[in-house]
């Protein structure tokens, strides 16, 4: 289709970068996945042996691969959460847990900023997230790495620091749902597909940032991701 059938222009694909090559991830769709660690679920308010998994949207623009976040606008408590995110190459409904990971790309390290005061007065009031968590730049995300390169994650250490301060620290191994379980259970919701991303989850830990901090985490074998508040 040429640019003079559409009646604006036509919006800029989201692509994030592949580690260490020349390549980019197209993506489609953005899933979250909510108090997916035991101790972030009772932080939270949650109850880990009896909640099954719930899951909530971010828009593909909310992803950004390096830089700075801007400090959201009607907000005084956004707060970070660092997970490790899943990309898929296949997608499907009801797709089997045995086979879940064939639909797996690859993996990236992932920060979901949330405005925890607009999310709280949305739970206390009923009502959609979306005000608390798809804002600008409200995911940075880090260059992908293939899973044919590293293999599937099942275990491994996922921390986040802000200046310097160790805020959270956990293990992949920890998530009560796994990588293979959140692609099935996803896929009962929504019919997935190529180029969808996938945040599974963050350990306890979770606080406030504010301007001018600098916020580094990682995950064992994928590496770190850096951004700076502003």
């Amino acid at each position: 289709m040429s640019a003079e059938q559409t009646v604006i222009p036509a919006p800029q694909p989201i692509l994030l970068p592949v580690a260490g090559e020349n390549r980019f991830f197209p993506v489609r769709r953005v899933y979250c996945v909510g108090q997916n660690y035991a101790d972030h679920a009772i932080e939270m308010g949650g109850d880990p042996t009896r909640n099954p998994p719930f899951f909530f949207q971010k828009n593909p623009d909310n992803l950004l691969s390096t830089g700075e976040v801007p400090y959201p606008p009607l907000s005084e408590d956004v707060h970070h959460e660092v997970e490790c995110v899943i990309v898929l190459k296949e997608g499907g409904a009801h797709i089997p847990i045995e086979s879940a990971l064939d639909h797996v790309w690859g993996y990236g390290i992932g920060i979901d900023f949330t405005r925890r005061d607009l999310q709280a007065a949305a739970k206390k009031a009923g009502r959609p997230w979306e005000a608390g968590k798809a804002f600008e730049k409200s995911a940075p995300v880090s260059p992908l790495v293939p899973a044919e390169k590293i293999g599937h994650l099942s275990a491994g250490a996922i921390w986040l620091k802000v200046n310097g301060e160790t805020r959270q620290s956990g293990d992949l191994n920890q998530m009560i749902w796994k990588v293979p379980e959140i692609i099935a259970e996803l896929s009962k919701l929504f019919t997935l597909a190529p180029g969808d991303v996938i945040f599974t989850g963050t350990p306890a830990g979770v606080s406030a940032v504010h301007r001018s901090d600098e916020v580094e985490c990682g995950i064992e074998g994928l590496g770190t991701l850096s951004v700076r508040i502003v």
